[in-house]
This record gives structure tokens, sequence and C-alpha cells, in this order.
């Protein structure tokens, strides 16, 4: 039978567990402390029934007595903070290694999701899953769990203790307390608060989203004079948090409020009672010590009530945000095989490909692809927007898997290829060139860690982008991006080289790898990219047609069907669309704005 997964507060415990040592030995340590915590409490009752008792003549006060339990309730409560101390410390190392493991765990399996998983859950989603609620766990081991042990004991400690002094004044003291806390938590706790609780989930991924947006658009917003009113979806946002916050605040203000005065009015409850008893014997002075006991005990017992209220209310927030992490970790995979096959060579070999981004079913971007890309060759794809030419590129590298036909690297199929081994196998250089915020010497060496100083040089050199990365303020060790100097799109394109041609791989596929590149740095473009395909089996998708006329062979798309393949000048000489887009593109070349009509049009 199998094993219902476990959720809220057993799930946090396994998470816990995993680090059981460093927990253990801080619960030890903080039931330790609040014995030790508890003495000056037991001190002052000494020292009062000592007063008491000699109430009528105060130099028979035994001195040394009263002395000694106050030495003893200094020592408990300093003896008391130590092991408090070192029991967080072990708490808090635990968490900080149990934050580190989740998010490895997290990272390495976002890693292994297909790119659909992506488009279908915004950054901000994701981003506040690996952050905020991450952090949540880390606040709930570090201080709320270790908190939760202290709390709990010293509650059942302080019962106990008001028991063993008189019943009916704890009786007086702990009912309305267990009444107000029940009313409370079943308010927090009830289907009503679940349904808020994923409310409050959604909001915030919601605001996460879209102010991640609204930063990366805001050269748009600036340019058409939007402001955050105007940018509707991160308003409406906004504003729905800030209703849901209100009606929230409204729904348990009458529970809390009502909860927070008994908790606070204690006293009013058992110190009639007590008034009473002693109006029956005046004269009993260890009764008057208990009561004036139970007067320091009451603001004492309501602290640890308190902790445990907001305990039950985080542990809501946190069971949420757990689970939303156990969710993204059951997010299917790229399936992975057992043991990896190795090719023999590296030509790339396309067998009747469908596919389809929604999956079986789906409508097919891509139906029926067979072609070979032979090792050591060329291999160019063009055709209209929304052809399927980055799809195909995308599909090698497996961040999609096909539904139906084969794609063969060297006559494996790249299901059977570790996913390690496949990577290693090939360079992608984008068209929208993404440099980590970081040195241009590292941005360079992630394409090979292990590589020497003098290797990032002379790919940089052979990448063309060795000149302007010595004019920067510190050349390779200049930083880039947010607070760091930011380059061109040619100059970032021509970096993005630089990293291919470091890591060496024998399959390279350039996306619009020129894309950015200007009539002055297309020519040093042609030289790095021209270095970097030597001996290679390249894809080239290129909306450009004179950067592939030389291509050993040239796929064209249409529809997501091949329309017809060839070299240039067989191309050409069928006529068809390539001929069609030939013509369009030369023609392009000549185009003007005629300057003289637009001033008779606006003069």
């Amino acid at each position: 039978m199998k094993r219902k997964p476990k959720t809220g507060m057993a799930r946090l415990l396994e998470l816990a567990g995993e680090k059981k040592t460093l927990m253990v030995c801080s619960a030890v340590l903080s039931t330790v402390s609040v014995f030790l915590l508890l003495v000056p409490y037991l001190s002052i009752y000494y020292v009062l029934a000592e007063l008491l008792r000699h109430a009528a003549d105060i130099s028979a006060v035994d001195a040394s007595y009263v002395i000694a339990w106050a030495v003893r309730g200094v020592a408990g409560l300093l003896l008391g903070y130590l092991f408090m101390y070192v029991g967080g410390m072990c708490s808090h190392i635990a968490a900080f290694r149990i934050l580190y493991g989740i998010r490895v765990r997290l990272a390495d399996h976002i890693g292994a999701l297909p790119l659909g998983y992506f488009n279908k859950n915004a950054t901000g989603k994701i981003k506040k899953v690996v952050e905020l609620d991450v952090e949540r766990i880390e606040l709930f081991i570090a201080h709320q769990l270790p908190d939760l042990i202290n709390t709990a004991v010293m509650l059942v400690v302080i019962v106990v203790a008001m028991f063993s002094l008189d019943v009916w004044l704890a009786l007086a003291c702990i009912i309305p307390m267990v009444l107000g806390f029940a009313a409370q938590y079943s308010m927090m706790a009830g289907k009503k608060a679940k349904a808020g609780l994923k409310e409050y989930f959604d909001a915030l991924e919601a605001i996460s989203t879209s102010s991640v947006q609204y930063v990366r658009g805001m050269p748009a917003i600036k340019i058409f004079g939007q402001t955050v009113h105007s940018f509707r979806k991160f308003y409406q946002d906004m504003l729905h948090y800030r209703d849901f916050s209100l009606r929230y605040t409204d729904n348990f203000e009458l529970g809390y409020v009502s909860f927070k005065v008994v908790m606070l009015s204690l006293a009013t409850f058992f110190f009639p009672v007590g008034l009473f008893f002693i109006s029956q014997d005046p004269d009993h002075v260890a009764f008057a010590a208990t009561l004036m006991l139970f007067l320091v005990l009451a603001p004492g017992i309501s602290t640890p009530i308190f902790k445990l209220n907001n305990f039950a209310s985080a542990m809501t927030t946190i069971a949420e945000g757990v689970k939303r992490i156990d969710e993204m970790l059951q997010e299917k995979a790229i399936p992975e095989p057992e043991h990896g096959a190795k090719p023999t060579g590296y030509d790339i070999e396309f067998r009747d490909v469908s596919f389809s981004y929604e999956g079986e079913g789906g409508n097919e971007v891509l139906q029926g692809i067979s072609f070979v890309a032979a090792q050591g060759k060329i291999t160019a794809l063009v055709g209209p927007s929304g052809s399927g030419k980055s799809t195909v590129a995308q599909l090698i590298p497996r961040f999609w898997d096909v539904q139906k036909g084969t794609i063969f690297i060297g006559g494996v199929d790249i299901r059977e290829m570790k996913t390690a081994e496949l990577m290693d196998a090939m360079s992608f250089v984008f068209q929208d060139s993404f440099l980590f915020t970081d040195t241009l010497y590292n941005n360079i060496l992630s394409g090979r860690p292990s590589a020497t100083r003098e290797e990032v040089y002379a790919a940089a050199k052979a990448a063309q982008c060795h000149g302007f990365i010595e004019r920067l303020p510190h050349g390779y060790d200049t930083l880039i991006g947010e607070g760091g100097v930011h380059l061109s799109g040619g100059e970032q394109q021509r970096v993005s080289v630089a990293r291919a041609i470091l890591k060496n791989a024998p399959i390279l596929i350039l996306d619009e790898a020129t894309a950015y590149a200007d009539p002055e740095n297309e020519y040093e473009m042609q030289l790095a990219l021209g270095e970097l395909i030597r001996g290679k089996t390249v894809l080239i998708i290129a909306h450009r047609l004179t950067t592939i006329c030389e291509a050993d062979q040239i796929i064209v798309l249409k529809n997501g069907k091949i329309e017809d393949s060839g070299t240039h000048r067989e191309l050409l000489a069928r006529g068809g669309l390539y001929k069609n887009m030939w013509a369009a593109y030369t023609s392009s070349a000549d185009w003007t704005i005629d300057l003289r009509q637009e001033k008779e049009v606006y003069g």
C-alpha cells in the first residue's frame, strides 16, 4: 500500500529531521533553560513567604535565607539564558543547513524541468517559492520550533505549579485562558481561515509576478507615460491584496481582541477568588503568599500562551508554503535514463518528429520533420516567423521532449543519453544572450569552469571581444549587469560566443546569433563565428539570409513542415518559398523613406 505523503507540521518535522542530532540538542537545551528560567519565580515565592511570616517584625526576617534565594534566582536566570543561547545556536545551524539542502534540491529540480513549466508559471511565482517560502522554513526551524518546545514545557510546568499551590486559584486562572485560546484557535484553524490563507498566498504570488513585469517593462512604461495606476495588472493585484487584507482583519478582529483582553486580565478572574478565601481566614499567611505568587505568575503564563497563538497562526502560513514547495518538487522532470548511451558521432537526425507545446493531442507546431545535420557540416533553418525554427533547435538539448518521432545524435536517441553528457556535447548561442550579474571573466569561464585564465583570454580574442573588454574600467574583472556596466546587444552576443568557444563542444546551435550586430561589428561577429564553427556540427537559425549562403544544407520550414531543402543555389534554381524570401530580403536593402513626401504631409 502506497504511503500517503506527509503534509503540514508532519512534513515540517520531516524536513527538520534531516538534521536530527542538532534538533534534539536544541530541544534538550531549550527544555533545561525553561526549568532554569523558572528558578527566579521560585525564589520570589520563598522570599515573599519569609517576609509575610515576619510581617509583624521585619527585623526577624532571616537575611541570609533571603540573600541565598536571591542569588539562586539570578544564577537560574543567567544559566537559563546561556542554555537558551546554545540551544538557539544549534537550531540556527540546523536551519541553515536544511535551508541550503532545500534550495539545492529546488535548483536541481527546476533545472531538470521542461521549459513548458516556466511558460505556465510566472517568474515571480517561482521566485516567491524558492526565496520567501523556503525562508519561512528557516524561520520555523531556527526560531519557532525551539520556541514551541520552550513554551510548551514552560506552560506545563507553570500549570502544574499552580495546581500544586492551590487548585481553586489555578482553575480560576486557567479556565478563562483555555476558553479564550480555544475560541481563537478555532477561528485561526477553521475552513474559512485555510481558504483565506490560500487566497493570501495567491495574492502574494500575483504581486510578485506583476512587480517583476513592472520593473522589466519600465522602459515601455516610461516611454508611454504610464504609472503604477495605469499598469493595470500590477495595480489590480495591489488592490486585491489590500482588499483581502482588510477583509481578513475584519473577520478575525473580534476573536483576537477578546482573546487578548482575557489573557491580559487573568488577575480579574482569580484575584476575587483569592480575596474570598483570605476573607474566610485573614491569618492564613501561606495562602497570602500563594496569592502573591499567582499575581507574579499570571503575566508569566500569558507570555507562552501568546507565543502558542502566534505559532498556530504562523504554522498555517508555513504549512501552505511547504505545500507549494512540495508541489514544485513533484513537477514531472524530463526523464533521465538509468544508464546513459554514448553516441558514436555527432551528426543530428530528426526522424518523423512532431511536437506540441500543449502535449499529446495539442496543436502541433512541428509535423513529420525529418532531416540530417551531418557532422562537420553547416545546416541552416530558414522560414517565416512562427514556422518552427527555434522549436527545432530547442528540441535537440531536450528543453522539451517530442511526442512523436525521434531525435538522434550519433545514432543514439537523445532520450537515452544522460542530460550531463547531452549538454556537454553542444553549445547554444541564443538570439537574446543571457549574461550573469558577475564579472566578464566569470561569464566567459562558465563555458568551461576548469579553463585557465590564458584559455579564457584566447576564447575572448577568438570571439572578437578582447578589445572592448580591455577598454572597460576593470578589464575582465569588470562587473556587468546590476551594479556594473551594461553592454550593447552585439557585445553581449560576442561574450556568449566566447563562452561557446571556450566550451568547444562538438555540436553548435546558433539561434540568430548576429541579431544585434550593427554594420560596424557584423564583420567581427562573422570572424568570431567562423572560429567557433570550425570542424563542428552546426545548426544555424537565421533571418539574415546572406549569413547562410555558404551553408552545406538549407532547410526551409513553413507552418511546422519542411517545405524544401538544399544549397542556396539549388533552392534559388527551384524557385518557391526560399526564392521569394531571398527576393524580399535583397529588395529590402534598397528600402528608403521618402522624406520629401513626409514634408508635404506634415509640412
